[in-house]
C-alpha cells in the first residue's frame, strides 16, 4: 500500500501600483504592494520620516525609509492615525518634505505577511478609476464606488422609507407609516442606485440601509445589521460637521419632517465614525440648542435614530443667534472636536432668518469654520420688504463661489441636494475656511534698520521676511501682515488692514527702505505693540518676528513682558552681534523654539523651514478654536 502526498503551492496575488500614487487613495487599512524602479524620483514627493503622511507616494517613501532601493520590490504598507507634523529629511536618496499636519498617515514594513492574515490580491481605491487606468488623470477628492443601476422608474426620498433590502435574502417589508407621504405598496425591495435623475448621484444609497419611518426599523434588517462588523467611518471624509436646522413656528410640521429625512440621509450617506465624519445637530428658533454634539453618536444607524427623535421648538428664525452660539460653544474639545478634522456647518433655512447673519458668520470664517447654507421658499417679490437682512446667505458662507450655497424653490425638491451636499462637505481640499497655522494669524515684522545693518544686509533681511510671507495664505479673513522698522526711533511701514493679498503684501515688503541709526529694540517692541498688534482681530494669532543684528541701546526685558501678557506669541531672530541672552528675553517661552540666532545675514534663509514649521508645531497643539 503506498502512501501519496500531494504538495500544492499557493501562489499569492500581489497588486502593482506606479510611483506616482498616494497611500490616502488606498482605502484597505494593511496591504502589500508591488513598487516598481525608479521610485527614488523626486518628482514622487514624500511627506515625514519613518512615519510618512498619507499624502506621500508609497513607493517614494518605501525607498526613503530603506526597505527598498530604487530597483523596486515588495512591501507591506500598514495605514496609522495623522499627526500634527511631519519632518521631512534626506534619507536613502530621498528628501522628503515637512507638512505641518495630515489627517492619516502609513508606515512602510517588509512584506513579511503575518500569520492568519490575509492581505487583498486587489486594491480599493477611493476613486472609481485605480490609478493605472487613469493614467495621469486627477482624482477627485471624494466619491464613493457607484451601485449597478437598474432600469425603474424615480423613487422620491419620502418613499425611500419604505424600502430596505436584505443583505441574506429578499424580505417583504411593512408599510410605511401615512406620515411617510407615499401610498405605493411595495412589495419587493428594489436597488436604489437608479434614482440619480430625481435625487442626483445616488451612488452613497447602500443596500441593506433604510431611511428610519418614526423611528421603527423592520427586525429582519436589526437582526442583519447586528452581525456587521461596526465601521470606523469614512477615513477620505473627515470633517467635524453641524447641522443647524430651522425649528421655527413658521416652518411647520410637515416640512420640519422632510427637514429631518434630509439629515437622515446625511447620516446614512457619510458612513459616521470616529475615523471619518461626526456630526452634531443644533436646532434653533428664538434661540438655539444642541440635540448632541460630535461625539455622542459614533455611527451612522445611531445618529439616523436619534434624528428621528427630535422635535419642533418654535420660536423666530434667529439664525445669525445660531451660528454665533455654534462658533463660540459647539466646536470644542469637550463636545468631540478634533483639532485634525476640518469643522463644516451646514445651515438650513426656511424663507429668510429673523436676524443678521453677516457679522455672526464671519466671526465663524475667521474661527476655521466652513459654512455652507440651504435655502428653501425664499421670499417672493411682494414679501422681499420684510426680509431682515438682503443677500444674506452670500454674506454668511465660506466663499460666495456657489458652492457652499444651494438654494431650493421646494420643500419637496430637499431631496435632490443630498448627493450634491454630501460631496462638496467631503472635498476638505476645497474647504476654504478651514483654520490652519498657514491662514489664522496677524504677523507683525519687526525689522532693524539700524547702521550696522548695512543697505545690502538690510535687503537680505527683506527677502527673508518675503520668504517666510510666501508661506502664509493671505487675505482679509486668512492670515494678515504687517511691518515696522526701527533704530533709535521707529516707522510703521505699513499695518494689518493695508494689503489684502499676498501679491500686495510682497510687492510692500520690496518697497520699504533701509533707514540706518541705531538700536533701541525695546523701543520698537512698544511701538509695534501700540501701532500694529492694538489693530489685531481679536479671534487671530498674534505673532511677532522681530529680526536684528545686535544689542539693544535700551531695555527690551519690560516690552519683552508686556507682549508675552498681550498674548503675542514672539519669535527674536539675531545675526551676527546680537546678544543671545537678549534674544531669549524677548522671544515666547520655551526660548529654544523662538529664538534663533545665525552668524551672518546670506544665512538667514535656512531658518525659514524651521521658523514655520514651529509655528505650525505650536498652533495644532491648541485648540482650534
Amino acid at each position: 500500500q503506498h502512501t501519496t502526498i500531494l504538495l500544492v503551492k499557493i501562489t499569492i496575488t500581489v497588486p502593482q501600483i506606479n510611483c506616482d500614487v498616494k497611500a490616502g487613495k488606498i482605502i484597505n487599512p494593511e496591504f502589500i504592494v508591488k513598487c516598481p524602479a525608479g521610485c527614488q524620483d523626486p518628482k514622487f514627493h514624500v511627506y515625514g520620516t519613518d512615519v510618512y503622511a498619507s499624502y506621500s507616494s508609497v513607493c517614494g517613501a518605501a525607498v526613503h525609509s530603506g526597505v527598498l532601493d530604487n530597483s523596486g520590490g515588495k512591501i507591506l504598507v500598514r495605514k496609522v492615525a495623522g499627526l500634527s507634523g511631519y519632518k521631512g529629511s534626506y534619507s536613502n536618496g530621498v528628501q522628503s518634505l515637512s507638512l505641518p499636519r495630515w489627517r492619516e498617515s502609513f508606515i512602510v514594513l517588509e512584506s513579511k505577511p503575518k500569520k492568519g492574515v490575509t492581505y487583498p490580491s486587489a486594491l480599493t481605491y477611493s476613486s472609481s478609476k485605480s490609478p493605472a487606468a487613469q493614467a495621469g488623470e486627477t482624482t477627485k477628492a471624494y466619491q464613493r464606488p457607484p451601485i449597478p443601476a437598474t432600469t425603474a422608474q424615480p423613487v422620491t426620498l419620502m418613499q425611500l422609507l419604505a424600502v430596505t433590502v436584505a443583505v441574506a435574502t429578499p424580505t417583504i417589508l411593512p408599510r410605511p407609516s401615512p406620515s411617510a407621504a407615499s401610498t405605493t405598496s411595495i412589495r419587493r425591495p428594489e436597488p436604489v442606485g437608479h434614482r440619480s435623475q430625481e435625487m442626483g448621484e445616488m451612488d452613497s444609497w447602500k443596500p441593506g440601509s433604510v431611511l428610519l419611518d418614526e423611528g421603527r426599523v423592520p427586525k429582519e434588517e436589526l437582526s442583519t445589521q447586528s452581525l456587521e462588523p461596526v465601521s470606523l467611518g469614512d477615513p477620505n471624509c473627515k470633517i467635524d460637521l453641524s447641522f443647524l436646522i430651522d425649528g421655527s413656528t413658521s416652518i411647520g410640521k410637515r416640512r420640519f419632517r422632510i427637514q429631518k429625512q434630509l439629515l437622515a440621509g446625511v447620516a446614512q450617506a457619510l458612513d459616521i465614525g470616529p475615523a471619518g465624519p461626526l456630526m452634531g445637530v443644533v436646532q434653533y428658533g428664538d434661540n438655539p440648542a444642541t440635540h448632541f454634539n460630535l461625539k455622542t453618536h459614533m455611527n451612522s444607524r445611531d445618529l439616523k435614530t436619534a434624528i428621528e427623535k427630535i422635535t419642533q421648538r418654535g420660536g423666530l428664525s434667529n439664525v445669525g443667534r445660531a451660528i454665533s452660539f455654534v462658533t463660540k460653544n459647539f466646536f470644542s474639545k469637550a463636545n468631540g472636536n478634533r483639532s485634525s478634522a476640518p469643522n463644516v456647518v451646514v445651515v438650513m433655512v426656511d424663507g429668510w432668518p429673523t436676524d443678521k447673519v453677516e457679522e455672526a458668520s464671519r466671526l465663524a470664517r475667521e474661527s476655521g469654520i466652513n459654512i455652507f447654507f440651504i435655502t428653501i421658499e425664499g421670499a417672493a417679490e411682494n414679501e422681499k420688504q420684510y426680509v431682515v437682512e438682503p443677500n444674506f446667505a452670500n454674506k454668511a458662507v465660506c466663499r460666495t463661489n456657489g458652492f457652499y450655497s444651494f438654494h431650493v424653490q421646494s420643500w419637496f425638491g430637499l431631496h435632490k441636494t443630498l448627493q450634491p451636499l454630501v460631496k462638496r462637505v467631503c472635498d476638505t481640499d476645497r474647504l476654504a475656511c478651514s483654520k490652519t497655522c498657514l491662514n489664522s494669524a496677524d504677523i507683525g515684522f519687526v525689522i532693524d534698520g539700524s547702521s550696522s545693518v548695512g543697505t545690502g544686509n538690510f535687503r537680505t533681511v527683506l527677502q527673508f521676511v518675503t520668504n517666510l510671507t510666501k508661506e502664509f495664505e493671505i487675505s482679509d479673513t486668512d492670515t494678515r501682515v504687517g511691518a515696522v522698522q526701527y533704530t533709535y526711533e521707529q516707522r510703521l511701514e505699513f499695518g494689518f488692514d493695508q494689503y489684502s493679498s499676498k501679491p500686495d503684501i510682497l510687492n510692500a515688503i520690496k518697497r520699504v527702505g533701509y533707514w540706518s541709526g541705531g538700536t533701541s529694540t525695546g523701543a520698537a517692541i512698544n511701538f509695534a505693540l501700540e501701532q500694529l498688534f492694538k489693530k489685531s482681530k481679536p479671534n487671530k494669532r498674534k505673532l511677532m518676528i522681530l529680526i536684528t543684528d545686535g544689542r539693544s541701546y535700551d531695555d527690551v526685558r519690560i516690552p519683552a513682558m508686556a507682549a508675552h501678557l498681550k498674548g503675542v506669541i514672539t519669535y527674536a531672530i539675531g545675526v551676527a552681534w546680537a546678544a543671545q541672552e537678549e534674544l531669549e528675553v524677548i522671544a515666547t517661552h520655551p526660548a529654544r523654539d523662538h529664538s534663533f540666532f545665525v552668524d551672518e545675514f546670506d544665512n538667514l534663509y535656512q531658518y525659514v523651514p524651521r521658523i514655520i514649521q514651529n509655528i505650525c508645531t505650536e498652533f495644532n497643539s491648541q485648540p482650534r478654536n
